[in-house]
Order: structure tokens, then sequence, then C-alpha cells
């Protein structure tokens, strides 16, 4: 709720919906800064944890947003927002509320369901994250938020209960189109990495001394310096526990195909990217979708 001087007090009423591995830790730190949140999810067992955390569970997203003065969502893929959203949050919901989906979906239908909501009077945001179910139990995920900038105001103190960082990326859709962006070069950035540690060895150059120089060198990059492929080189990794856990290559994929598809839509030359996705599409179909994405090291 709003307090004396128009800013928000830390006991508002929160809806959320979606509590996998990321929206489950999401949720409990939204509860740990004092928010009362009425979580949803499809998983009985997700409900489970959720309650565990302190947090008030619901049958229904209708029933769950019943009050609410903001929705959070963090679901699969842009069909079930676009569902979600349209029939059982719009219309459903306070109009006072905020809605924010944090979902990883593509910029069109972010955009469609941002101008349905707009349609009747909600203010909303895309704000997918970055930083891993790690970051997501730990709060301190990255947000990329795309909206006008009154909704941005209104959002982003619930995002902050759950991030270390919130931008502004501009207008909807504009968060959807930084993260997409942004996976790209993560996901080509760790393809090259793997590729230099498999050369290196093949050349009878240590991946320790390997790292030990590149790192400091002008090959750094964040997938070498803290995400090393290698198991034993550089901080605690994926890596350093047979590529289990982080982020798995399944949901690089899917983020290589949203952003092959926006590439398309915007008549964008991406043939790094292009090459990265197929590189992932072949890994996840030989079965490795469950493995971190740092795994692609194994195919060289």
């Amino acid at each position: 709720m709003l307090d004396t001087n128009g800013t928000w007090e830390s006991d508002m009423k929160i809806a959320f919906i979606g509590l996998g591995n990321m929206g489950g830790g999401m949720a409990a730190n939204l509860v740990k800064a004092g928010h009362k949140v009425r979580a949803f999810d499809l998983s009985e067992e997700a409900l489970a944890r959720a309650k565990e955390a302190g947090c008030e569970t619901f049958s229904s997203v209708r029933e769950a947003v019943e009050g609410a003065e903001a929705v959070v969502s963090m679901l699969p893929n842009g069909a079930i927002v676009k569902d979600v959203y349209t029939k059982d949050v719009i219309g459903h919901t306070p109009h006072a509320a905020t809605l924010i989906d944090c979902s990883t979906i593509d910029v069109a239908t972010a955009r469609e369901v941002a101008d349905a909501a707009h349609a009747e009077g909600y203010k909303m945001v895309d704000a997918p994250v970055s930083g891993g179910i790690a970051a997501a139990n730990a709060g301190t995920l990255t947000f990329m938020v795309g909206g006008e900038i009154h909704a941005f105001d209104a959002a982003k103190p619930v995002l902050e209960a759950m991030g270390k960082a919130v931008i502004h990326a501009g207008a909807v859709g504009n968060g959807q189109a930084a993260k997409i962006c942004n996976n790209m070069l993560l996901a080509i950035h760790m393809a090259g990495t793997c590729e230099a540690f498999k050369m290196a060895e093949k050349l009878g150059l240590d991946p320790q001394t390997f790292y030990d120089i590149s790192s400091v060198s002008s090959g750094q990059n964040w997938s070498m310096t803290s995400y090393c492929p290698v198991p034993g080189v550089g901080p605690q990794a994926p890596s350093d526990n047979d590529y289990q856990g982080g982020f798995a290559t399944a949901l690089m994929l899917k983020d290589l195909r949203l952003a092959m598809e926006a590439a398309e839509n915007a008549d964008a030359a991406v043939p790094m990217g292009s090459r990265a996705a197929a590189l992932y599409e072949d890994f996840t179909g030989a079965g490795n979708g469950g493995l971190d994405f740092s795994a692609l090291i194994k195919t060289y």
C-alpha cells in the first residue's frame, strides 16, 4: 500500500503466479521483504514449498489475484502468459494493481498482453531476469524492464525485493528484447570459450595456464572468468558438479529460438547467433537439455 509520502510500504499484497525453479525463490524473497504473497501454481509440490516459505497459497489464479496490489508472473512461454493474463488476471485484479511479467517470452506477445492490460486501465511491465536459480534464491537477480516510466516506477520496489539491479530498458517489450540479445551474446561467448579451451588443450597448453593468461588478456569474458566450462578451473561453477544445476541447456535453446525469431522479424543479421543456436539445437537434440549450458564443451 502507499504510505503518507506516496511511496510503497513493505507490506504490499502481491499475487505470484508460477512457482517453478525461478518463481519459488522469487516469491520467498518477497515474503522476506515483508510482503503478503498470494501464490498459485499448477504443481501441488510447488505450492507446498511456497507455503513453507510463508506464502498464502490458492487453487486458482483468480483467487490469488483477488485484492492484489501487484501481480508477478514467472511462466514457461508466451502462450501461457497470454492465456493467464487475458483470462484470469486482466479484469479480475484490482485496476490499481501493477502487473509484472518476469517470464522470458517473445517480444510480440509481451507487447500484445501489455496492450490488453493498458486497454483495461492497468499498468504493466515486462521484466525478464538474468542470474539463474541461485540468484533467484539469493535475491540477486537483474531485471530488464520494459514499460512506461510510471509503470516502471510502480514495479521497481517489488522487483528490488528480488534482485540486485532493476534497469529500465524503455518501452513495453524492450525488457524481452534486452534479455534475448543478452543471452544470445552469452551463448556466443560460451561456445567460443569452449572452443578455445579445447584447442589450447590439443595444442598442449594446460587449462589452468590458459585460464591464467586469457582471463587477464583480451580474450577475457564472463563465460571464462565467472562460469568456466572446464572443471576445476576458475570460480566454482556447474562444470565442477558434472554440469548439474545452473542454467539448463534447454532454457538457453529456448532463448536462442526467441532471439532467432526476433532477428528474422527485425531483419537483423545474426550469423554468430545463428551458429550458436544451431550448436545448442544439436546438443539438446542429443539428450543434453537438462545439463548446464556450459556442458557444450563436451561436443568439442
